[in-house]
């Protein structure tokens, strides 16, 4: 017996980080990318991906998204007349709540709209992920990273899955290192101080083939760009996602992020500066001390890291 098609309609503009408390319009491409892990529930399902146009050539030919939807009046009120066996909210802005809120389905999972206090209520298994996203405490003491917490807002577990991209790169290794060094406007304090870069580059120098970040205005180069160097030495950002997806040797940077949000995979390390502050990480967009973290992470510290893992 054929087991029947559930329709699902996923909500994920980026708008607001699962997360993280900040809400903004701009779209983080990084929190997007990161959400298709959740596609692996669903592969014998037909999936709705409501997103920022942004964001589209991220879910572009992803072989489990069935159709992907800009948020627009006329792609909102097309979704009011249909009706799905799971809706997905991932965002936190109230008026996206109630509008996710209004769309039939015979469940909701996720973020919604509470009436009374006009703001944001989390459906059952979503309580963790909101206090975590209101409460620095809670959000430090979390030892679950992203996909765990992701999956567990579902009532499933996860087991290891990686992220899915649709897009195929035209382009093969020709560098050892690519240096991915721009971080997004939500957090510029996860930005490893420009200088360091340069100094990596020449400790790499007679060594090691180096290659800085290029097509920042375009995703697709960008993804062909990361999928042309072996090892991807990055800042906590989209590259990081896509990196890991292309299956790279991926040597990420962090401090005033969580490095225990970032899922676990094969191919994947993490460095953090050598401090003791109770502040870390603050997951602030600038830091209250006005001494970044990332100034510790000294450029010897990820080249050693780097020789060891090419050793």
């Amino acid at each position: 017996m054929s087991v029947r098609e559930h329709k699902i309609l996923i909500v994920k503009l980026g708008y607001s980080e699962t997360l993280v408390p900040e809400q903004r319009k701009q779209c983080s491409l990084g929190d997007v990318f990161r959400t298709t892990v959740l596609l692996h529930l669903f592969k014998n399902d037909r999936v709705t991906w409501l997103t920022d146009r942004a964001a589209v050539p991220l879910l572009a030919g992803n072989p489990y998204i069935a159709r992907i939807l800009t948020f627009d009046p006329v792609n909102i009120l097309e979704l009011e007349t249909e009706r799905f066996d799971k809706v997905i909210n991932l965002e936190k802005i109230p008026s996206i709540c109630a509008m996710a809120d209004r769309i039939d389905a015979w469940n909701h999972y996720g973020f919604g709209y509470d009436p009374e206090t006009r703001g944001v209520e989390a459906y059952e298994e979503a309580h963790a992920a909101l206090t975590m996203a209101t409460s620095e405490d809670m959000k430090k003491l979390n030892d679950q990273c992203w996909a765990e917490v992701l999956y567990s807002m579902l009532g499933a577990t996860w087991h290891g899955e990686n992220y899915i991209l649709g897009y195929r790169p035209q382009t093969r290794e020709q560098y050892d290192l690519g240096f991915n060094m721009y971080v997004g406007k939500l957090m510029p304090v996860k930005a490893w101080p420009m200088a360091y870069w340069t100094q990596l580059a020449g400790l790499a120098e007679g060594r090691y083939t180096v290659s800085f970040q290029e097509c920042l205005d375009d995703l697709n180069g960008y993804i062909d760009w990361i999928n042309s160097c072996r090892i991807l030495i990055t800042n906590d950002t989209l590259g990081l996602y896509l990196g890991v997806a292309l299956g790279k040797k991926v040597l990420a940077l962090f401090g005033p992020s969580s490095a225990t949000e970032q899922s676990p995979h094969e191919r994947l390390r993490v460095l953090t500066p050598p401090l003791e502050r109770d502040c870390m990480p603050c997951s602030r967009p600038r830091c209250a001390l006005g001494d970044s973290c990332m100034r510790y992470l000294k450029p010897s510290m990820v080249f050693e890291a780097i020789r060891e893992w090419c050793a």
